[in-house]
């Protein structure tokens, strides 16, 4: 499994250890794949929100369509665990939200 854990050979001081919230987990940059994964969860994000809103059906549901081809893209060129897991994430509000949108009357 790619993902082992590493041990040091001391523990760290209580309260010194802070867990880093990075999608470059091997440490080599991404600009790529992270520039995917933002534009996902943008693209879920809009969609779920204009599916709340009434009249804005149309522009959520487009908008999720994108947000749900993009993450199929961006799942094939992840390269790190992080931000395969982002992506799922996003990528399956983005279907929620355009089956919502497509419900209320989106994509005409």
């Amino acid at each position: 499994m790619a993902q082992t854990i590493r041990r040091t050979g001391t523990a760290p001081a209580a309260g010194t250890h802070r867990p880093r919230l990075t999608l470059n987990s091997d440490g080599r940059a991404h600009p790529r794949e992270n520039a995917l994964v933002a534009t996902v969860v943008l693209f879920a994000l809009v969609g779920g929100i204009c599916a709340i809103f009434e009249d804005m059906h149309v522009l959520g549901a487009w908008t999720a369509l994108a947000g749900v081809v993009t993450g199929l893209v961006s799942q094939m060129f992840s390269a790190t665990t992080g931000e395969r897991v982002v992506t799922v994430i996003a990528l399956g509000v983005s279907a929620v939200a355009l089956f919502m949108n497509m419900f209320h009357g989106g994509l005409y």
